[in-house]
């Protein structure tokens, strides 16, 4: 599991991407990519191939050519990110002769990249929906009658597996195993600190990997892992910073922004949140979570015209969504803006009548509107939901 990882320059969002950044070509590259503008991303990364030879770029770009379906430049690419970094295009080649249905040119570059530092993880191969072509193939079966995962990576990943569908029991028991038979492994430490975690023994898991990452400090497995431990802890501060770690490394991935965001919102520095939040919806601008929570911090900021902004927005994008329609609701809620709250409160509880804060907070736009009758209407309605918050109101307003 110990990996380095290649450090590259502080990621930074402007209206010119400088060559001192590569990172931030790479990452927008990567969002164009996952939002099927593979045009846009071919563009920005030849941009950045320009001032960057760098074996990233020519794997980012031939991702873009096979998204699109251009096979021959993506094959170009993975073989030029070769040239750059050996072995570093094998797995990219793998997967495109998987899909052309070529089993054994797909398996001698799978080979070279098992045997390689760009291993990827046996579950990652398994589950890549490239190989379905070739995967009931007898070179597929034969290929992997021979082991290639030690016992510890096959340790790891049981173990993650346990941890992520819950079975912290069986992680525990698998951990045991492994440590009787590699007691000082790093990645023995690694799994222990992770089983940790799932137990809510959040400061064993910190204080282990914290010694582990004074002698690894780019590890981004172990940085993630203990941002993780330190916001289950209610340290959100010392997560912000382990974030902030991961992004000045040039980690390319986006969501790292709206993970410190809400670090930041949890102490309380509402502005960086926002800054991260913005940074975040300039590559994801149709993201509904980032928009919804973009437009709480902005109402929390006192800025409500850019919190409605927001919201609406997000129902623009997500109209059956019955969380929009609150979000904004409860926007207009704020500003006493009585009518369009209750209309979109009215469409939110059209699509989903079953949820009671909904129905009370309908009610409180009705009294405030002075409709007590249709209030008390919506107060019953939040009561017979199970909303216990209700009979303040009945008992206040609705009894003759």
């Amino acid at each position: 599991m110990k990996r380095f990882l290649v450090l590259m320059n502080t990621l930074i969002f402007a209206g010119v991407i400088s060559a001192q950044q590569p990172a931030a070509y790479l990452i927008r590259g990567k969002a164009f990519i996952e939002s099927g503008k593979t045009g846009e991303a071919i563009a920005i990364l030849s941009e950045g191939l320009l001032k960057n030879q760098d074996y990233r770029f020519y794997i980012e770009r031939a991702e873009a050519y096979m998204a699109g379906g251009d096979y021959t430049s993506a094959t170009s690419d993975y073989q030029n990110a070769n040239a750059l970094a050996s072995s570093s295009g094998e797995y990219g080649l793998s997967r495109i002769y998987a899909l052309k249905g070529d089993a054994v040119t797909s398996l001698k570059h799978l080979e070279n990249n098992i045997n390689s530092p760009f291993k990827k993880r046996e579950k990652e191969i398994m589950l890549d929906a490239a190989f379905s072509l070739i995967e009931n193939s007898p070179d597929w079966r034969q290929f992997w009658k021979k082991e290639r995962y030690s016992m510890v990576e096959k340790s790891i990943s049981e173990i993650e597996y346990y941890v992520s569908i819950g079975k912290i029991e069986d992680a525990g028991i698998a951990l045991n195993e492994l440590t009787a038979d590699y007691p000082e492994d790093l990645n023995t430490q690694y799994a222990k600190a992770l089983v940790d975690l799932s137990r809510g023994k959040n400061n064993e898991s910190i204080t282990l990997l914290t010694k582990l990452l004074e002698t690894d400090k780019k590890n981004e497995t172990l940085l993630r892992l203990l941002a993780k431990a330190q916001s289950s802890s209610g340290n959100p501060a010392g997560a912000s910073q382990s974030y902030s770690d991961l992004i000045d490394m040039g980690v390319i991935d986006a969501e790292l922004f709206i993970l410190r965001a809400e670090c930041y919102n949890k102490t309380g520095e509402t502005d960086k949140a926002l800054k991260d939040a913005a940074k975040f919806l300039e590559l994801y601008p149709e993201n509904k979570s980032a928009l919804s929570f973009a437009g709480k911090l902005e109402a929390q900021s006192g800025d409500n015209l850019k919190a409605l902004d927001y919201f609406s927005r997000n129902l623009k994008l997500h109209p059956n969504d019955p969380e929009c329609f609150i979000d904004r609701g409860n926007s207009y809620f704020v500003s006493k803006t009585w009518d369009y709250a209750i209309s979109d409160y009215s469409m939110a509880l059209d699509i989903q009548p079953s949820n009671s804060e909904t129905w009370l907070s309908k009610g409180v736009a009705l009294l405030n509107n002075g409709r007590t009758e249709d209030a008390c209407h919506d107060f019953r309605a939040a009561l017979a939901l199970g909303n216990k918050k209700a009979t303040i109101y009945l008992s206040r307003y609705c009894i003759k």
